[in-house]
């Protein structure tokens, strides 16, 4: 078995660990490939590891805040051969890739059954409401004439997002995906969402798709000394704007709730130094987000799913300070289920911030729904799932 993370953001990386140690040693020879920098996640793990190559998290972030496509076809030719040269040296009896753009190539070249991990909203099967993110557009425009033209435009972009894939498929002598970038975030064998249907419901998905649930990772990280001294006679709210949020928004975030009753527990992922740090404020380069969020009353966070999953399954409202498109996405399932609050990172102010916290911890209904999704989360079990799709998958060679 070879599991391959396109290592542009932790989210990518921590699912794959979390899938290929579910499988056991005894019965299954397990490989992961990907980029550098991210060893503090495999601390326990007992798989084989793989260096593959991938683009610069910082490329991928900021090709996503400029609006421009995130790969181009020379990177893409790359990845395949080097994807090829892998597969030939390890010859998996299943490759698994989440968000490997390449290996809906390389796997086909290779003959190799090839399972897609990635999220519900990505795919052409499940309707979206498409938020305009914080694009270059939204600096001239109000935000209401913004989400129109970028409703107006988005197939247009998306058909350029899904050009470079489509022409190396063509090199390749392999059919385009067409103009769709959900086909190309989603081409595989087999596809799997790590989401659930009752916030993100099918439209005639075919048989070869299939949810979940979500995987839920946190890094194995030490706590820090001040995590049992927390005070006990106020609510906990947990801030973590991610690998992939905006991390220059933190000190915005934790100077609006220093004026409330509350204790702040806040995760900096070493990407931002705080001048100062307010009195209700615990902070930290990283912190178990799983931990964390079952010992808060509310999440807030970039809106992406890893983040609003492990506060999900514990039934804590989020909410999401959202910047990118998947994380429009992934917060349009949350607020459809009654579950927590949005709020744009590019139009982002303290005090707005302050009211929508009042507002949530005032509201039991939204902690009721985030009850009601952790309770739906119960319903699947994404390890028994995972393996039982690769069962049937080997059998089917073995057959």
């Amino acid at each position: 078995m070879l599991f391959v993370a396109e290592a542009v953001t932790l989210a990518h990386v921590g699912r794959v660990i979390v899938l290929a140690q579910s499988l056991d040693p005894q019965c299954y020879d397990v490989h992961v490939a990907c980029a550098d920098g991210y060893d503090f996640c495999f601390t326990g793990c007992t798989f084989k590891r793989w260096k593959i190559n991938s683009i610069p998290g910082r490329q991928f972030l900021e090709a996503l805040a400029k609006g421009n496509p995130v790969y181009d076809q020379a990177t893409l030719s790359r990845y395949v051969d080097d994807d090829l040269e892998l597969l030939a040296q390890i010859r998996p009896d299943v490759v698994i890739g989440d968000f490997r753009l390449s290996l809906s190539v390389s796997a086909r070249l290779a003959k190799v059954p090839y399972i897609a991990v990635i999220n519900a909203y990505w795919s052409p099967y499940v309707a979206a409401r498409y938020s305009v993110p914080n694009i270059p557009l939204t600096t001239f425009l109000p935000i209401g004439a913004a989400t129109l033209l970028f409703r107006t435009v988005r197939p247009i972009a998306f058909a350029l997002h899904a050009r470079p894939l489509n022409a190396v498929r063509k090199q390749h002598r392999l059919p385009a995906l067409g103009s769709d970038l959900r086909r190309v975030y989603t081409d595989a064998d087999y596809t799997m969402y790590a989401d659930v249907a009752e916030l993100f419901p099918p439209q005639d998905m075919p048989s070869n798709h299939s949810y979940i649930g979500p995987v839920i990772w946190s890094p194995p990280l030490s706590v820090p000394e001040w995590w049992d001294a927390l005070p006990e006679d106020k609510p906990i709210i947990y801030v973590t704007l991610g690998s992939s949020g905006q991390g220059s928004l933190l000190p915005l975030v934790l100077d609006a709730l220093s004026s409330l009753p509350v204790t702040v527990i806040a995760a900096t992922a070493g990407n931002v130094d705080l001048a100062t740090i307010p009195a209700n404020a615990r902070t930290a380069n990283f912190l178990p987000g799983e931990w964390a969020a079952r010992r808060s009353v509310l999440v807030i966070c970039n809106g992406g799913s890893p983040t609003c999953h492990q506060a999900l399954v514990a039934g804590v409202p989020v909410l999401g300070i959202a910047s990118n498109l998947d994380q429009f996405l992934n917060m349009d399932g949350v607020i459809g289920a009654g579950a927590g609050a949005l709020l744009r990172a590019d139009r982002l102010r303290g005090d707005t911030v302050r009211d929508v916290v009042r507002n949530l911890l005032a509201d039991p209904q939204a902690t009721a729904a985030a009850q009601n999704v952790a309770a739906t989360f119960g319903k699947y079990d994404a390890i028994a799932r995972f393996t039982s799709l690769v069962d049937a998958i080997l059998d089917q060679r073995v057959m």
